[in-house]
């Protein structure tokens, strides 16, 4: 399909609520997950090293995928900080009930002052695309999400683990579907509105994919929006892979409540097939698109270092 022009719906300018992390006052910051060959720190820091090399530029911020057990920070974590990146740490949660009912308080509590001791600020991205149909045994209902969500959360401000700013990030077929909203934990409890969305089995323009996504934010314009992750396949060919990135970047532009963006630089190994790959780095043409039309343009040029928010007690 070829894009028309891009549709302006999220047009909110702020002013934002967005907790420790501020989005910039121009623009959009620009970040990825990519996947290392092999998942070990060296195989991190390789991988996100190429990756900036290829499209001639840092990220603003690196994401990266946690289990509900797993520790938040580990030395690759800390060398992206030091340089000026900010982590989004993608954090998978568990069973809501469970986790209303206090059985894993003590694992919370853990992780929230693990969170208080390294001591910036962070995106804390919570159980994303906690909409999925495959996610529903863990989630059972949104009104569960919700009181997990404010659970979590209450326990992390108990701790003085206020250097956070909470992504809620749900699927782009969520809010297609009509569902997505039920999970939503409100303006008080969410710092960024977020959502997944890819180009994978249906091809669509960015726009036509998320328009109902955009319509959410728009009746939230205290809450500046991230696109959590992003991805055309590979399925799509190189022609096509490259107009859909030059198109997302002019949607992005045309939404400015749009202030940061982070691409999906992985082919998952437990997903089969080329609809599911999203690698762009191993084909000259797409990625030279991505180079010029995200990379190398202004409107991504900010690093979120240099606009951080103060904390502030209990936020």
């Amino acid at each position: 399909m070829a894009p028309g022009a891009p549709p302006a719906i999220a047009t909110s300018t702020g002013p934002f609520a967005a907790g420790p992390i501020a989005p910039p006052k121009e623009g959009s910051y620009l970040g990825a997950w990519v996947r290392p060959e092999h998942l070990t720190e060296s195989g991190r820091l390789t991988a996100m090293t190429a990756w900036e090399k290829s499209v001639g530029r840092k990220m603003a911020i690196v994401n990266t995928y946690r289990r509900f057990d797993e520790n938040f920070f580990n030395a690759s974590d800390e060398q992206f900080a030091a340089r000026g990146t900010t982590l989004m740490l993608s954090w998978a949660g568990g069973d809501t009930r469970l986790i209303t009912m206090g059985r894993y308080d003590d694992l919370i509590r853990e992780r929230a002052r693990e969170l208080k001791a390294f001591a910036r600020p962070v995106m804390l991205r919570y159980r994303w695309e906690m909409d999925r149909p495959n996610l529903r045994a863990q989630m059972w209902s949104g009104e569960d999400y919700v009181a997990a969500w404010k659970h979590v959360r209450a326990i992390f401000t108990a701790e003085g683990a206020t250097n956070a700013s909470w992504v809620w990030c749900p699927t782009v077929e969520g809010f297609q579907g009509g569902y997505a909203a039920d999970f939503y934990p409100g303006d008080d409890m969410v710092d960024w509105n977020c959502v997944d969305v890819y180009a994978g089995t249906k091809y669509d323009t960015i726009g036509a994919l998320m328009r109902q996504f955009l319509e959410f934010c728009a009746s939230h314009p205290t809450k500046p929006v991230m696109i959590g992750e992003f991805g055309v396949a590979r399925a799509w060919g190189t022609d096509q892979r490259a107009a859909w990135l030059r198109d997302a970047s002019a949607t992005f532009k045309a939404n400015p409540q749009i202030r940061a963006v982070m691409y999906f630089e992985s082919d998952p190994t437990d997903n089969k097939g080329p609809t599911q790959q999203f690698q762009v780095s191993d084909d000259p043409a797409v990625l030279g698109a991505f180079r010029t039309s995200l990379a190398q343009d202004p409107h991504y040029t900010p690093m979120t270092a240099a606009t951080r928010t103060k904390k502030k007690p209990g936020r």
